[in-house]
């Protein structure tokens, strides 16, 4: 373990065009639960699977439903960066991180002052009414009853991508752009299992592959450098 972080901070000292690809594994570690892990909330017991309530069926289908779950389970807004975001805005200041790709909602990177930063999945912190497209904080959502809604009448829907939605496609080729021109792509706390968002690191073309995660992936093999462990522990670790 020891001679793998030292690669990773040869690596990452010696770059100055980093991009990182993150999942929810960087979150878990600030408390917020990961969809995929044994104790996350596909392992919980509700009336539906996760998956089916964050589907756009179900949101339009019963939106009482979806908002008692959004509500008590997505809008985690007490949650503060760990040592992996920080880090990452880090190198960002300083010059070496171009970029943050991540499959995550929370904002917990721009909130640890990360500004380039590509939300594959939309965020918590942008709602827009139906009707008149009005924009909504997520603190408002987080204290509306039932069904939020706007002055105007219409539901409130999170600027968040539903199962059966589409990516938005500007942050897809943002994505791809610094993807495809990054030296180094380190890629973290994702199992890499949600499609489209996992094959973007397909565009890599770059010097080092970096993967670090508590458990395997798909990707595992194709990595120049795999650390398995603790994305916060290891990334806070790393010299700037």
């Amino acid at each position: 373990m020891d001679k793998n972080r030292e690669k990773l901070q040869e690596i990452i000292s010696e770059s100055s065009n980093i991009v990182f690809f993150g999942g929810a594994g960087v979150s878990t570690e600030s408390g917020i639960p990961d969809f995929r892990s044994v104790d996350g909330l596909y392992n919980q017991k509700y009336d539906y699977p996760p998956e089916t309530i964050l589907s756009h069926t179900f949101f339009m289908r019963s939106p009482e439903e979806f908002f008692r779950f959004y509500h008590d389970k997505m809008l985690c807004l007490d949650a503060e960066p760990n040592a992996a975001h920080r880090k990452l805005a880090e190198l960002e200041e300083k010059g070496k991180l171009k970029a943050v790709v991540t499959q995550n909602i929370d904002g917990l990177h721009q909130k640890a002052g990360s500004r380039r930063v590509l939300e594959l999945h939309g965020s918590v912190h942008r709602n827009y009414c139906q009707r008149c497209g009005a924009f909504y904080d997520a603190q408002y959502m987080k204290e509306a009853q039932g069904v939020p809604r706007c002055s105007c009448g219409g539901i409130i829907k999170p600027d968040v991508v539903l199962y059966e939605e589409s990516l938005d496609q500007k942050t897809m080729r943002d994505s791809v752009d610094y993807i495809s021109k990054a030296e180094v792509l380190i890629i973290g706390g994702t199992s890499l299992a949600v499609y489209p968002a996992a094959g973007l690191i397909d565009y890599f073309n770059g010097k080092y592959v970096v993967v670090i995660n508590k458990s395997s992936t798909p990707r595992d093999r194709f990595a120049d450098l795999l650390i398995q462990g603790s994305i916060g522990e290891i990334l806070g670790a790393v010299q700037v």
